[in-house]
């Protein structure tokens, strides 16, 4: 019964790892290629297939030692690429934010106040 319990929860931490895996990916792929120049960070073909074997190897190969790595990879690009991607594009995934339509060229316009 004990070794049922350890098995499923190993079971949910290896799933948790690859969906956080494969959202790590997507959003590699989404941000725009000029954003990794700009936040001087690896290029976005080497976060690609950083996270793309991190995807298959826990699609694929079984290996803890494999899945630690990819997971360390995917923590990386959470913790550091991530907001400095997010900071340069200005908010999410290669879009640029819009102001409000009340936005002058140095700010937002209050009408005086």
């Amino acid at each position: 019964m004990l070794m049922t319990a350890f098995g499923g929860l190993m079971w949910l931490l290896f799933t948790a790892i690859l969906v956080l895996a494969v959202v790590a990916l997507a959003m590699a792929a989404l941000y725009r290629q000029d954003a990794y120049r700009a936040a001087d960070k690896q290029n976005k073909g080497f976060w690609l297939i950083i996270l793309g074997l991190t995807v298959a190897v826990n699609l694929l190969v079984p290996m803890l030692f494999l899945q630690i790595i990819g997971l360390v990879a995917t923590i990386v690009f959470f913790v550091d690429v991530r907001p400095a991607l997010k900071q340069v594009s200005g908010g999410g995934w290669g879009r640029r934010r819009r102001g409000s339509s009340s936005d002058g060229p140095y700010g937002p316009y209050n009408g005086g106040r």
